[in-house]
This record gives structure tokens, C-alpha cells and sequence, in this order.
């Protein structure tokens, strides 16, 4: 009998490219978005399809009744869906910091609620979440973001070692910069801020770093974080954590360094951007 993957945010970028890749490893695919028309196409494909906000605890409560109900078992969970709320901390409303959360954070915790049961009687079953560099490392301008992740990290760490005993494994995707649409939507979250007009220097940084293509020459396609997905569902012993891309990887070499020396770095590019 195929094993079942249930896959977040799959409309686009990581989601979509996961949803392809299980499906041609002959995998059953649950894809979901928030609006179902976002992935007619995956249906056309073979997915299975459902409308599926990450938001909504009684969306996920049904999606994954409906799994269940129509495949018997649960084999995999990617937790992928997420989105960026860029700008300094100051400049952040409370409101928009919660709202990253119920996103990034409580959706996977909602949809891991719904699922280890499952897995549990079955003593069987693999939970990626889909984190980032930045669950790992910190920059000015994605604290938010950065917070998010951290959080989403710590939850897995934890997680994975309370579930071992049920043969249950949770794994950590974390992907450097991604060739996605990903950060059209965090630049538009980020032009809706009521800025306090104190953190000009950061807004410019960032800008001029989409102009000369840093993170383009860093990216990795959303194929590449897909296939690491996949390879980490289907192996018997997956590592706890998966940097995706050289970008990842020198982005994580910061982590070994002084904290002071980082703040320096940043204060080097203050100074030259404001």
C-alpha cells in the first residue's frame, strides 16, 4: 500500500515542488492551500486536494479526519506553510508578531496534534517541519521571522525526543535562500509597516541587497528543498536537521562566531548605509 504524505502551503515554492516529488516517488499526496483552486493543477497531477488555512484549527482538525478516513494511515507530515514578516522589532505591531506565529508556529502545532495519534498506532510516522537558516541565526530586519523559527526549532527539538519511543521521527528543513516567490510577499508585508523612521539604514540595507542579487547568487531552486523533503520521509534514520544549499551552509558558519564579532559586521554596515 502507498505511503501518505500530508503537505502545508502547497501552492507554490517548496509546497508545490514536495508535492511533485512524492508524487513521482509514488507516494499518495495530500497537497493543501488556502484556497483549493491555488492547486487544481496538482490535482490534475494525482494529489488528492484540500482547502486547508493552517489558521483554522477546525480546518485541520478535518483535513486530516478526511486523510485518514480515505487512506487508513499517515505516513508523513510537512508542515511547510509559512511567510515572512520582515522590519525591525520596534517597527513590528504585536498584532502582525501573532500573526507570524499563528502561521509559522501554532499552524504546525495545530496539524502535529492532529497527526501523532495517528502515528502513534501505527508506531509509525515521520514529521518534517520546514524551518530556515533563520531558525538557526538571527538578522536585523527578520526578527519576526527569526523568532518564529527559533520557536518552531525548539518545539521539533523537543518533539523528536518525546515521540521517539513510538517510532516516530521529526525532522528540520533548513533552506538558505530559496528561488521563490517567497520574499514578494515579505517586501509587501514589510512596505505596510508604519515605520518609526529610526531604522532607515536597515530598510536601505535591505533593498540594496535585492538590487545586487545576494540572495539570488545564494538560492537554491524549490526542487532541491523538495527532493531533501522527500529523501528525509523516506529514510529510516533521518538526521535531526537538513541545511539545504551552499547559501545555508556559509549562512550557518556565522553561527560559530563571537556574537560581538556579528554585531560589529552589522554595525560596519550601518555605518556605510546610513
Amino acid at each position: 500500500m502507498a505511503k501518505t504524505v500530508l503537505i502545508t502551503g502547497a501552492s507554490s515554492g517548496i509546497g508545490r515542488a514536495s508535492a511533485e516529488a512524492f508524487l513521482a516517488d509514488d507516494w499518495t499526496v495530500w497537497a493543501t492551500a488556502r484556497e483549493e483552486s491555488d492547486i487544481e493543477e496538482l490535482g490534475e497531477d494525482g494529489c488528492e486536494t484540500a482547502e486547508l488555512d493552517v489558521t483554522n484549527p477546525r480546518e485541520c482538525e478535518r483535513v486530516v479526519e478526511a486523510l485518514i478516513e480515505s487512506e487508513g494511515r499517515l505516513d508523513c507530515l510537512v508542515n511547510n506553510a509559512g511567510y515572512a514578516q520582515f522590519g525591525a522589532v520596534e517597527d513590528v505591531s504585536t498584532a502582525a508578531l501573532h500573526e507570524q506565529f499563528d502561521v509559522n508556529l501554532y499552524g504546525p502545532h495545530r496539524l502535529i496534534r492532529e497527526a501523532l495519534p495517528h502515528m502513534r498506532a501505527r508506531e509509525n510516522g515521520t514529521i518534517v517541519n520546514v524551518s530556515s537558516v533563520a531558525g538557526r541565526i538571527a538578522f536585523p530586519n527578520q526578527g519576526s521571522y527569526a523568532a518564529s523559527k527559533f520557536a518552531l526549532e525548539g518545539l521539533s527539538d523537543a518533539l523528536r525526543m518525546e515521540v521517539e519511543e513510538f517510532g516516530i521521527d521529526v525532522v528540520l528543513v533548513e533552506p538558505g535562500p530559496v528561488e521563490t516567490n517567497f520574499d514578494d510577499r515579505a517586501d509587501e508585508e514589510l512596505d505596510d509597516l508604519d515605520t518609526s523612521g529610526a531604522y532607515d539604514w536597515l530598510y536601505q540595507a535591505h533593498e540594496d541587497s535585492n538590487l545586487v542579487g545576494i540572495q539570488d547568487a545564494l538560492s537554491v531552486t524549490p526542487g532541491t528543498v523538495a527532493l531533501t523533503i522527500r529523501d528525509a520521509a523516506n529514510a529510516s534514520d533521518p538526521e535531526p536537521r537538513y541545511p539545504v544549499g551552499q547559501g545555508a551552509q556559509l549562512l550557518l558558519m556565522l553561527d560559530y562566531l563571537p556574537a560581538r564579532w556579528r554585531d560589529a559586521a552589522f554595525g560596519v554596515i550601518r555605518k556605510l548605509t546610513s
